[in-house]
Order: structure tokens, then C-alpha cells, then sequence
């Protein structure tokens, strides 16, 4: 929103005087093809495979198309990487949606997908990812009963304080620890997927065979059995976030993807398998965290790793999501869609400081209400209709942009389906279940259009002046610099 681009660069000049600066004050090309996969691998796989495979159950009807939405959800997930894989070659900045929007349909959609996404959709997703490791983190000192509120709110306000330091530290450190607890939750995975497999080849079956009898489905079910499916699949497009920190984006980018997503479909698809060796249809609906009753029926007396891994695959899990999220902040600064302070860069650590502290604060707000879930659940249209667009933008660009270098170019029918798919997506839940609720999250979605005419098209000097101080005390305070030109 603060549209000074010629803002004086006090703290950079006075760090700089007299000697040359080893780098460039811009992001670092640090994150290789390991990094990347992690990333993607390591965001989609949280908590949700974890506690509640059991909304696809209950909207699929049986262990069959149960199992076949798992897998149908993770080709949608990779057709649609693929769509962000020619965009993100083509167009090699970061910010994923917010710069291909930007290309594309311009100044004004990129921005309500900026303000939306940086005000609402990632630091409440950030919320809900840190609340959940704090609940399985307390739960072994409440043994019979749940942790109290103000326990997990705490314990979940430490991680996010943990996590937004590692991040503001070094992106070397952050993609340490993204990789560690990668490794960490394919462990927990591998073990419940080959325990499933000696239970089967034990005969252990009986829940499998005839999975298709008792199913009961309708066109509105399986829409909805997608939409719980995709959403544990959701993180596909975490890599696009931090393209101009990948060290040869136009083979990593879709390198990480191409082995990434069909990894993490193939753990879902076999983790479910493993839950039905052991659960029938019926006691997996009645669980309330189905991983830990597998745990506690196959993996006794240490059934205890299960809850522990569950911890560790969320922390990893929340790292990935702060670390894209402050990235978005960033290149919205950058355009001017933001304050600027947002698009400063850490002198000596070459991180965006400001723009992961914003989304940490933001996110420490989320915290406070008695219970987020339903305002991401309101939000989450929002997030499918932003997808949409952007595959959408990509049969766009094919006509408007044709003079782009596209080093991966897909079929269009790919961007085709991913749109229909993602439309029918935010239609769906308003359609089954119409709530006024929607209404507020579109009103707010466009109020960001009073935020654009204010201090992005007329950028008017008042906000402009008010914002100049508070710019560099904290530019100041942070020792952060405005970042260089791209070339």
C-alpha cells in the first residue's frame, strides 16, 4: 500500500559503507531439488491423514470408492501442480497465484487473491496446523481426558514463535528442519503402510473384499467426499511460493513435482488400506483419530510412536506453511500491494523478516477465538475459486502471452479440467448447504477492492506520509533493506 519504490535506503547504505557486501540484498537461491520435494511433500502430509480419513468414508459410502477418491484426488492434485509447473517455469518469480493472476488478469485480481490469502487464508491455516500439534504434543500429560484450552493455545503460540524464528534465522535452517520432519513423518507413514501389508497378506481382508456393496453415493456426496479428500492433499503448490529461491527452477520446480505428489498419493492410498485391515467402515467413522487407534491395536506396546509422529509431522507441516506464506507477503510488498516495509529483505540473513513476522502476528490473532475451523471452513471456497482462476489464467496466457518461454509447456486440457474441477468445488458446499456465512466471506474477499482504490490507484499522500516514519523505525529495528532489482 506504502508506494514509496524510492524509499532511502538508510540502514543499507550505513551496514554497507566502506566495504562491499558478499550478496546481493535480494532472496538467495538456496533451495535445491531435496528441499523442494520436502516442501511439497512435507506441507500436504499434516495431521489430516492422520486423524480423519473418515469424511471420504462417510461421503463415498464404502471402503471402494473411498479408496478410488483418494487416489482420483491425487491425479487431480498433480494435473493441477503440472498446470503450476508450466507457470511457474514461464513466469519465474515468487508468490505462486498472486503472480500469475497478476500476469494475466492484472493489478486488481492479484490483489484481492493477496488480500485475502495474506490477511485470512495462510496465517489461519498456520493457526490450525500449530493448534493441532499442540493438542497431540499436550495429550500424553492428560492422559483420559482433553488438554485444557489455554494449554494448547500456549503450547501452539511457542511453536509459531519456534517456527517464525527458524525461519527468520536462515532458509538454510528452515529447509533443515522441513527435511528432517519429512523424513520424520514418511517414517510414520512407512510403518503403518508395511504393517498393513503383513496384516494382508496375513488374510486380513474381510473389509476389503466386496468393498463396493454397501455404497450409497450421489452426485452431491461424491463432491463432497473430493472436497475432504483434496483438502489433505492441499500444499500441491507450495513450491511456486519460493521459485526465486530454487537453484534451477526450470528442472527442480517440476522435478520435485513430478515425484512429490504421486509419493504422497501413493502413502494415502496405502495408509488407508492399512486403516481397513484393522477397522471396519463402522469403527473408522466412530474414531476419532484413526492413526492412533491403529497404533494402539497393531503397533502395541509401542503404539506410543504414533501420537509422537503425528506431533512431528504438524510442526513439519506448519514450518512448510510459514515459510511459503511469509514469500507471499513479500512479492506483494514488492508490487506495492502491501506496505513496503513487508518486502524487506534481512541484511545479514537474507530472509524476509518482515513479511514472516506479519504473517506470525497475524496468525497469533487466529489463535484466539474459541474455534477457527469454521472460518477456514467458509474460507476454503475462496482458496478453490483462487485455483481455479489460475489454471484458468494459464489457457489464457497460451493466447495473450504467447511470446512467454514455456520450458514445460502441458496439454491445455489439463488447465481445462482443473478448472471445471476446481469451480465445481466452490460451488458445491454453497450449493448443498447455502449459509449466510458465505455471503460475509465474499463481502469481505471485495472490500479489499476499497483497500485497492485507496492506496494502490489513487495512493494517496496521507497514508503515504503516516506510513514513512513507521517504515523506518522498523526497517530500523529489524535491520531489513529494500531488496534489489530483479534483473
Amino acid at each position: 500500500m506504502d508506494q514509496d519504490s524510492g524509499y532511502n535506503h538508510t540502514l543499507q547504505n550505513g551496514e554497507t559503507k566502506g566495504k562491499k557486501s558478499a550478496k546481493v540484498t535480494m532472496l538467495q537461491k538456496e533451495v535445491g531439488l531435496l528441499s523442494g520435494i520436502s516442501l511439497i511433500v512435507g506441507t500436504m502430509i499434516g495431521s489430516g491423514i492422520f486423524i480423519s480419513p473418515k469424511s471420504v468414508l462417510l461421503y463415498s459410502g464404502a471402503v471402494g470408492p473411498s479408496l478410488l477418491i483418494w487416489a482420483a484426488c491425487g491425479v487431480l492434485s498433480t494435473l493441477g501442480a503440472l498446470c503450476y509447473a508450466e507457470l511457474g517455469t514461464m513466469i519465474t518469480k515468487s508468490g505462486a497465484e498472486y503472480v500469475y493472476l497478476f500476469e494475466s488478469f492484472g493489478s486488481i485480481v492479484a490483489y484481492l487473491y493477496s488480500w485475502t490469502t495474506v490477511m485470512v487464508l495462510k496465517p489461519s491455516s498456520f493457526a490450525i496446523i500449530t493448534l493441532s500439534f499442540a493438542e497431540y504434543a499436550a495429550a500424553p500429560f492428560f492422559p483420559g481426558c482433553s488438554p485444557p484450552i489455554l494449554v494448547t493455545k500456549c503450547l501452539a503460540v511457542a511453536a509459531m514463535f519456534l517456527i517464525v524464528a527458524v525461519n527468520c534465522l536462515s532458509v538454510k535452517l528452515a529447509s533443515y528442519v522441513q527435511n528432517v520432519f519429512t523424513v520424520a513423518k514418511l517414517l510414520i507413514i512407512a510403518v503403518i503402510a508395511v504393517a498393513g501389508m503383513v496384516l494382508l497378506s496375513q488374510g486380513k481382508t474381510e473389509n476389503l473384499s466386496n468393498a463396493f456393496e454397501t455404497s450409497s453415493i450421489s452426485f452431491g456426496s461424491i463432491g463432497l467426499a473430493f472436497y475432504n479428500g483434496l483438502w489433505a492433499y492441499d500444499g500441491w503448490n507450495q513450491l511456486n511460493f519460493i521459485t526465486e529461491e530454487l537453484r534451477d527452477p526450470y528442472r527442480n520446480l517440476p522435478m520435485a513435482i513430478i515425484i512429490g505428489i504421486p509419493l504422497v498419493t501413493v502413502c494415502y492410498v496405502l495408509v488407508n488400506v492399512a486403516y481397513f485391515t484393522v477397522m471396519t467402515p463402522s469403527e473408522l467413522l466412530l474414531s476419532p483419530a484413526v492413526a492412533v487407534t491403529f497404533g494402539d491395536r497393531v503397533l502395541y506396546p509401542v503404539s506410543w510412536i504414533v501420537p509422537l509422529f503425528v506431533v512431528f509431522s504438524t510442526f513439519g507441516s506448519a514450518n512448510g506453511s510459514c515459510f511459503t506464506a511469509g514469500r507471499l507477503a513479500y512479492v506483494s510488498g514488492r508490487e506495492g500491494h502491501m506496505v513496503k516495509i513487508l518486502s524487506f529483505i534481512s541484511l545479514k540473513r537474507f530472509t524476509p523478516a518482515p513479511a514472516l513476522i506479519f504473517n506470525g502476528f497475524l496468525s497469533l490473532l487466529y489463535i484466539l477465538p474459541t474455534d477457527i475451523n469454521t472460518l477456514i471452513n467458509y474460507f476454503s471456497f475462496a482458496q478453490w475459486f483462487f485455483y481455479g482462476l489460475t489454471a484458468f489464467s494459464l489457457i489464457v496466457m497460451r493466447f495473450t502471452r504467447k511470446e512467454l518461454n514455456r520450458p514445460v509447456k502441458v496439454p491445455v486440457v489439463f488447465a481445462g479440467l482443473m478448472t471445471l474441477v476446481s469451480f465445481y468445488l466452490v460451488l458445491a458446499p454453497i450449493i448443498d448447504k447455502p449459509e449466510i456465512e458465505y455471503l460475509y466471506c465474499t463481502i469481505f474477499i471485495l472490500s479489499g477492492l476499497i483497500f485497492y482504490y485507496i492506496f494502490v490507484y489513487k495512493k494517496v499522500t496521507w497514508a503515504h506520509e503516516m506510513m514513512r516514519p513507521i517504515t523506518m523505525h522498523l526497517q530500523l529495528l529489524m535491520e531489513v533493506v529494500p531488496p534489489e532489482k530483479m534483473e
